[in-house]
């Protein structure tokens, strides 16, 4: 009897510790998500070969069968909770729906490049089911598809070339199709004597054939020189209608036009205050001179862990205090630092971070003006703005709650959220007066800036308004950035594997919370603390879903963005 009180004692401990927190409510989508994953996945596993027909036709099928299967369910019966998931998932499904028909356009342009591909997917449905491969009519298969690859290199020889993204297309139908042959010799291969016999030399062959007419596809391109303004960045602007239905899906009810003014505005304010703190540093309206002193205070070569674990734990030990969040004993355990490599530093020139927060500083082979520009460009008062963002309570928090809470609604995770609840804070310290000198205004604002300008150069670029250059210069001259960093910045911004809206995601994030905070902490419908660990406990989604959540707002089956929030 005293064992099993002692332990009745013991998980009531447990489970009333701060890094237990209370569960909240399952939404009754929850499974359907889950469920729609799983199909996603395990059709992605078997229809490995993506660009064909036959996986363009399948996955089409796939989103049309689950559109339907949202038609039966009972969506008005549903929770607040069950409402909010049914419309991401609805949403989600569309997004994927209408990125895959995109991607199909571009392979009919180039489907003639694996004419070939007929013949082999028989094969590739046989070996799928381990059907019996007879080695000596598979020998002659192979020994035909050698020439017909060969063939249809001298057919594609006779066209125009293709533009840079549909060789890219074509190559990966091509190496789609030779690793799915790989994969037939393998499976039978050693296990099927006669196979083995008949078989070695016919791969042996079809595969170099194929491997060269990789390497043929990979330069059958024209090279557009007109797109390299001397940065030697090219990337893919996406153009305005575009824009505006990734906006549509990601719940953003703007046009471009519209977030650049929006972006104008901010950034006016911002100059406002960045000569309020140059007149407190003694150079008045002289705002960049006094940009330039603060980007000269660095630590000493090899100091810069000890300044970040610093900050780290000030900002965060400052939250605590304040009870603005809630920030579990095990967050604050886990998170560690790594340096960044000097290649690294070329995409991301300043601080990355979550549970591992990266710091870039000179690596000692760097070129001495690299090395200057890494030290001002990560000096003691910019690093103090970003510290905070990238752990907690900003990626690193949100990242650890988002794991333990309504985990599911990862799949629905956006960079409107992400980064957006990150610069979010650096709006709320703002405003609480976190920053202790006009030093630390001027490395708070620069950041503020920066995202302005994000927001201003990429969806010039994506409009074709204007070129990689243009927005280099565009930060250099009027955030103040240096020009090794603005490069790397926009190179990162336009070749570095992010989407288009993922650079104005930051501010319109973040204003998007800012004005949910308005809505309902300055209103004291909630309190701060309350705000903030709800926004963590319900997933990193649309804002305008947290919203819904958080305020019950009416939702209907068939919900668009309405929430005009500035």
């Amino acid at each position: 009897m005293k064992q099993i009180t002692l332990l009745g004692v013991l998980v009531l401990i447990i489970f009333q510790s701060s890094e237990a927190q209370k569960p909240i409510g399952l939404s009754e989508m929850r499974d359907y998500i889950i469920w729609y994953q799983a199909d996603n996945g395990t059709l992605s596993r078997k229809y490995s070969i993506k660009e064909s027909d036959e996986y363009y036709s399948r996955f089409s099928l796939l989103h049309t069968n689950w559109l339907k299967k949202l038609k039966d369910i009972p969506f008005d019966s549903f929770s607040q909770d069950g409402k909010v998931d049914y419309v991401l998932l609805r949403n989600a499904i569309e997004r994927e729906e209408y990125t895959l028909q995109q991607n199909k356009k571009e392979f009919d342009q180039v489907k003639s490049a694996v004419r070939f591909s007929s013949k082999i997917l028989p094969l590739v449905v046989q070996r799928r089911k381990g059907d019996m491969m007879d080695g000596s009519k598979t020998a002659t298969a192979f020994n035909d598809l050698k020439k017909e690859v060969k063939a249809t290199q001298q057919e594609i020889e006779k066209q125009p070339k293709y533009s840079e993204r549909l060789s890219t297309r074509a190559v990966a139908a091509a190496q789609g199709y030779k690793s799915a042959i790989r994969d037939l010799f393998k499976f039978y291969n050693e296990y099927d004597p006669q196979f083995s016999w008949w078989m070695d030399q016919p791969y042996a062959e079809l595969d170099t054939t194929l491997g060269q007419y990789i390497k043929f596809l990979k330069s059958w391109k024209t090279i557009d020189t007109s797109k390299d303004d001397g940065s030697g960045i090219i990337g893919n602007p996406i153009g305005r209608d575009e824009v505006i239905k990734s906006l549509e899906f990601e719940m953003i009810p703007y046009n471009p036009e519209e977030l650049i003014e929006i972006a104008n505005k901010e950034f006016a304010w911002c100059e406002k205050e960045m000569l309020k703190a140059s007149a407190d540093m003694g150079f008045g309206d002289r705002w960049k001179e006094a940009l330039e002193k603060v980007k000269n205070d660095y630590v000493e070569v090899g100091k810069q862990p000890e300044l970040a674990k610093f900050l780290a734990d000030e900002a965060t030990e400052y939250v605590k205090k304040n009870e603005l969040v809630t920030v579990p004993p095990l967050a604050e355990e886990v998170w560690r630092m790594t340096m960044m490599t000097a290649e690294g530093q070329r995409f991301a020139p300043f601080f990355l971070g979550g549970e591992v927060l990266q710091i870039a500083y000179p690596t000692s082979a760097m070129a001495e003006e690299d090395k200057m520009m890494s030290m001002r460009g990560n000096n003691k008062h910019f690093s103090r703005a970003v510290v905070f963002h990238e752990l907690i309570p900003g990626h690193h928090l949100q990242g650890f709650m988002n794991s333990r809470y309504n985990s599911h609604r990862r799949y629905f995770s956006t960079s409107f959220s992400i980064e957006g609840w990150a610069l979010y804070w650096e709006m709320v310290f703002w405003d609480r007066n976190f920053q202790k000198s006009p030093e630390n205004r001027v490395g708070m604002l620069f950041w503020r800036m920066h995202r302005c300008a994000r927001i201003i150069f990429s969806l010039n670029y994506h409009m074709n308004k204007w070129t990689p250059q243009q927005c280099i210069d565009f930060l250099v001259d009027k955030v103040g950035h240096e020009r090794a960093n603005a490069s790397a910045e926009v190179r990162r911004s336009f070749t570095g594997g992010y989407g288009p809206l993922y650079q104005l995601s930051y501010m319109m994030g973040a204003k998007q919370f800012y004005a949910l905070r308005g809505e309902l902490v300055n209103s004291g419908k909630m309190k701060e603390k309350d705000f903030h660990d709800a926004i963590l406990q319900n997933g990193p989604i649309s804002v305008e879903m947290v919203r819904a959540l958080l305020s019950n707002q009416t939702l209907t089956r068939d919900y668009k963005t309405n929430w005009k929030f500035k």
